[in-house]
């Protein structure tokens, strides 16, 4: 379709001479497709200067190709028969009617043991009980 278009149009701009690139954009635009020239026109990103004839029609093919592509895929979903379609009720279950998976076991590493006090130097034992019993002056 896009490609009919733009052989007739390349036949028509040689025969009428029109060789300025803003022309031959307004003109393109004209006579193309309406949904596809305004895609065109309207793209957010990217907006083709209207002084790129060529531009505009490699774009009018990307678009157009896009589009069938698509309408197959539609085709497609509207030809393809659904099975019967499963109405969900909207209240909850009570919970004595839901029924839960199975617990997974969880994995416990155990822990490492502390490490192994090594057989140092014994404690002084009167050291310690010889600092609780000062006062705070030096006397018991």
């Amino acid at each position: 379709m896009v490609d009919d278009y733009l052989d007739n149009f390349q036949t028509l701009v040689s025969d009428a001479g029109y060789t300025d690139p803003q022309t031959l954009v307004v003109k393109f635009r004209q006579g193309f497709k309406l949904g596809i020239q305004n895609q065109i026109a309207t793209m957010p990103y990217g907006r083709l200067a209207n002084t790129d004839p060529n531009a505009w029609h490699r774009a009018a093919r990307r678009i157009n190709q896009a589009c069938l592509t698509n309408e197959a895929f539609q085709s497609v979903l509207r030809s393809t028969p659904s099975g019967p379609t499963k109405t969900v009720s909207a209240r909850p279950l009570p919970m004595s009617m839901v029924r839960l998976p199975p617990a997974l076991p969880l994995l416990v590493t155990p822990k490492p043991p502390p490490p192994a006090l090594s057989m140092g130097v014994p404690m002084d034992v009167d050291a310690t009980r010889k600092t609780r019993f000062l006062s705070p002056r030096g006397y018991y």
